[in-house]
């Protein structure tokens, strides 16, 4: 361009002079320098749009190196920034896919544009769950779940949570968790949805329940059957001698002693099993509650004075239809626990609390002890389960037991000092 410019001063001063040869020569120097710099300058904004073209597209196959041309450099240097920022987003895509993938739960997730709902993610659970292939749009889904998309379109797309039961593929009818979520922000709205199998949960559940018991069993037979076999084996070598000696004589009536004490031990614990396994049928009848719980306060009266433990007793007269005996039984298990707890405590409270809530009669029972360690507390009513050393462990099973099968449930809580039981019946 300075070429250009100079040689058309020099092209208007021999025009004005008159030296047209001069002229022509400057004036074809200024035309070439205008050329060359509106070429550079084309070139440079080519390689720049094309850059741009690439981000837009994210199409990072290109090598551009920088240029002296501070456009075209400026241009490369966003060009690798996005290449870098694309390759991120694509890893953590690939993993939060991957992490979704692998779980147990089918997941879809729905964004909304102008002409619907797109299926913005879906993991394969949810397509083996409803028995569907993979669309990219939501209403092709219509046809192929019908039921289920009712549904979905029944909660308006908002939050919401249910049960329900629907045919896949003309079979017979399954029982289904749903819970679905929106997430909405400036530019977005997406609509989560998770599915799940009630019967696979209920499996999964006792399956682990049974292990967890199968555990414990097998734990407790071997502490007995373990010693008394050893001792058997001692018997028969002492009782193949020919004679036996005074010694050894001693030695059989300890055995002897041993074998019946693991032997008593051992129907104490098939007693107990069958406890919880054969749990009568609750005879029901009208109750009044709080007689109930005074009943049971009052039979362990002199177990909380002889523990100088201070009982706290919130009571509203509130009738249910239940088994008394039974009902009793659960409450002296609760309130026994209750004194083991606080049994280190300096001051010593347990709290009794009756009041109706929401349709639903609760009972509690709340102590101020060491409360139970978050490592066990889902480990609480499983059978046998104890941290007391001469402790059954069938207390709170069977406690649960009772209240379960006057159609109630029994729920733990932790609280900052102390554990709070509550049993909530149906009105």
């Amino acid at each position: 361009m300075l070429l250009a410019v100079v040689c058309g001063i020099f092209a208007f001063d021999f025009y004005s002079q008159s030296k047209w040869f001069s002229c022509i020569l400057f004036s074809l120097g200024s035309a070439a320098g205008i050329i060359s710099a509106q070429t550079a300058a084309l070139s440079y904004a080519q390689k720049t749009e094309k850059l741009l073209l690439a981000i837009q597209k994210k199409d990072f196959s290109l090598f551009p190196k920088t240029e002296e041309n501070s456009l075209v450099d400026h241009a490369v240097k966003l060009y690798y920034q996005s290449r870098e920022e694309h390759l991120s987003f694509s890893s953590y895509k690939l993993l939060y896919e991957e992490i979704l993938n692998q779980l147990e739960t089918g997941l879809m997730i729905l964004s909304e544009n102008n002409n619907g709902w797109e299926v913005f993610y879906v993991n394969p659970v949810f397509l083996e769950i409803l028995e569907i292939p993979k669309y990219n749009f939501w209403n092709l889904y219509e046809s192929k779940i019908p039921d289920f998309y009712k549904i979905i379109e029944e909660t308006h797309y908002e939050n919401s949570q249910e049960f329900f039961d629907i045919s896949i593929n003309e079979n017979a009818k399954q029982s289904y968790s749903l819970r679905t979520k929106q997430v909405r922000n400036t530019q977005h709205r997406f609509y989560i949805i998770t599915l799940e199998s009630v019967q696979k949960i209920i499996e999964q559940k006792e399956k682990h329940a049974w292990n967890n018991l199968m555990k414990v069993i097998s734990h407790e037979l071997l502490n007995t059957l373990t010693p008394v076999n050893s001792l058997i084996q001692n018997l028969e070598y002492v009782a193949n001698q020919d004679v036996i000696e005074k010694e050894d004589q001693q030695d059989m009536k300890e055995s002897l002693m041993v074998i019946g004490s693991k032997s008593k031990q051992l129907l104490n614990f098939v007693d107990d099993y069958r406890q919880v396994a054969e749990l009568p049928k609750p005879v029901f009848k009208k109750v009044f509650l709080t007689d109930v719980v005074e009943s049971v306060l009052n039979i362990l009266k002199p177990e909380f004075e002889k523990n100088q433990i201070t009982m706290v007793n919130s009571l509203e007269n509130t009738i249910v239809f239940a088994d008394e005996k039974m009902i009793e039984r659960c409450l002296i298990n609760l309130y026994l626990n209750a004194v083991y707890a606080v049994s280190d405590s300096v001051e010593k409270i347990i709290k009794t609390e009756l009041k109706t809530r929401n349709k639903r009669i609760v009972l509690s029972v709340e102590d101020n002890g060491a409360g139970i360690q978050k490592e066990i507390q889902d480990k609480i009513f499983l059978p046998f389960f104890t941290t007391r050393s001469g402790g059954s462990g069938i207390g709170l099973t069977l406690s649960k037991s009772i209240i379960e099968a006057h159609k109630g449930y029994l729920n733990y809580k932790p609280l900052e000092q102390g554990s709070r039981f509550e049993i909530w019946f149906v009105e």
